[in-house]
């Protein structure tokens, strides 16, 4: 396999799920110090207790991070809280445990990518490191682009026509289309994804999406 790196030791963040073997590859081919567990809320008690059971034969501490509501803005959440708790800390994330549908590896692989977590998945028990690459949307949003959100997070009425969001905001209609829907130079927060505009009756009306709101919430590192 080839990826051990003796003189690292890792905080490994894995989802609970019947593929606990992919978990004892990742823990065998990593120097591990820690291994914190992601549950949702379809994992019974007892299952993630006799994984923990069948984890003691490595020594390693393990903690076990419960997620509910959101599986997506759960899990993200999670993996913000984590990193946060260990600053300075070298995170992996095992993307290849999970058996529920949000705990796979596109969730947890697009959690590792905009955060900038070294991720792996396990292929016919060989280990692959995937291609993560550190995104923040903290330093491409304008201070202007994050009081947008902000606002059409904390006001619901503010965002059903952009003349409502223009005047909470205090920003010119043309400033604000610009910070919407951007410009060759520059993308807009529609192109970023963080927000979904409707045209109806010629009344633009904006909401955030999912990750607009992990955003706002200070989710995504």
């Amino acid at each position: 396999m080839g990826f051990n790196m003796a003189d690292s030791k890792y905080i490994m963040v894995a989802a609970v799920g019947k593929r606990t073997d992919n978990l004892f590859i990742g823990i065998r081919e990593f120097p591990v110090e820690q291994l914190v567990l992601l549950s949702f809320e379809s994992n019974a008690s007892e299952f993630v207790d006799n994984t923990i059971a069948e984890l003691e034969r490595f020594k390693v501490p393990v903690s076990v991070h419960n997620i509910k509501g959101d599986a997506w803005e759960g899990t993200f959440k999670a993996i913000g809280d984590i990193k946060h708790a260990h600053p300075g800390r070298d995170l992996i994330i095992n993307t290849a445990t999970g058996t529920h549908a949000a705990g796979g590896c596109c969730l947890l692989c697009s959690a590792a990518f905009v955060n900038g977590i070294k991720g792996f998945t396990v292929m016919n028990n060989v280990v692959t490191m995937l291609p993560i690459l550190k995104f923040s949307y903290y330093r491409v949003l304008s201070d202007k682009k994050m009081a947008i959100l902000k606002t059409i997070y904390e006001c619901e009425d503010c965002y059903s026509s952009l003349e409502k969001l223009s005047r909470k905001t205090k920003m010119s209609l043309p400033l604000l289309s610009y910070h919407v829907n951007g410009n060759l130079k520059s993308e807009g927060l529609k192109e970023l994804g963080l927000i979904v505009a409707d045209n109806a009756k010629g009344r633009v009306s904006v909401s955030l999406t999912l990750l607009g709101r992990m955003v706002v919430k200070g989710y995504i590192g």
